[in-house]
């Protein structure tokens, strides 16, 4: 079966919207950007705009997904397990997540950050939260389906809240607070044991 290419003058095309809504995002608040605006920067007409995106949330959405999703995701999926080694990757990837966004939004516009920083937790959550359920898919082999899920949902959470906490309230380094927080957060001995028959 033969692979469809993806033309490269549209990946270019809307990568020239992508760019263009990021830059806007430095000087003006997510509210105030409209459709003419990101179009003009792009220097692309509006029927061009709508052949790649359905609006400027769709836009938006692809932004999160693209480039800030991925940068931190990407670098974990090499994990099969779900062990305190990995727990410590995933931790200190979001908290260098958070810091490198925290120094890009002391030169930009940290107004149209807050417009959509739920977006982009949600998205994050989410993606960690298949992640998880993977790991424990590869372990938890005995559990059923949902319990996987609702585990994988707790630690998602649980680990994307720490990276949050550790950023705003505390004074440690990121490999201090994660050690300090483990053992609260997981318990990995659950990992080695069968559920207990009904």
């Amino acid at each position: 079966m033969k692979s469809t290419k993806i033309d490269p003058r549209i990946v270019r095309t809307k990568k020239l919207l992508m760019d263009a809504f990021i830059n806007l995002n430095h000087n003006k608040d997510f509210k105030d950007i409209t459709i003419k605006d990101i179009t003009d920067a792009a220097m692309v007409n509006r029927a061009t705009f709508y052949a790649h995106f359905y609006d400027k949330y769709d836009l938006m959405d692809a932004v999160i997904t693209e480039t800030i999703v991925v940068s931190i995701i990407e670098n974990l999926n090499d994990y099969d397990r779900l062990n305190e080694e990995t727990v410590v990757k995933i931790f200190l990837a979001l908290t260098e997540f958070h810091t490198n966004l925290n120094t890009q939004l002391s030169t930009q516009c940290r107004k149209s950050y807050e417009s959509y920083s739920s977006k982009i937790e949600q998205k994050i959550k989410a993606e960690l939260e298949d992640l998880f359920y993977s790991l424990l898919l590869n372990q938890q082999f005995r559990l059923d389906s949902e319990s996987l899920k609702i585990g994988a949902a707790i630690l998602s959470w649980g680990i994307y809240g720490a990276s949050v906490n550790w950023q705003t309230h505390s004074s440690l380094p990121a490999e201090q607070y994660i050690k300090k927080a483990l053992p609260f957060y997981i318990d990995l001995n659950v990992l080695k044991e069968s559920p207990q028959k009904r």
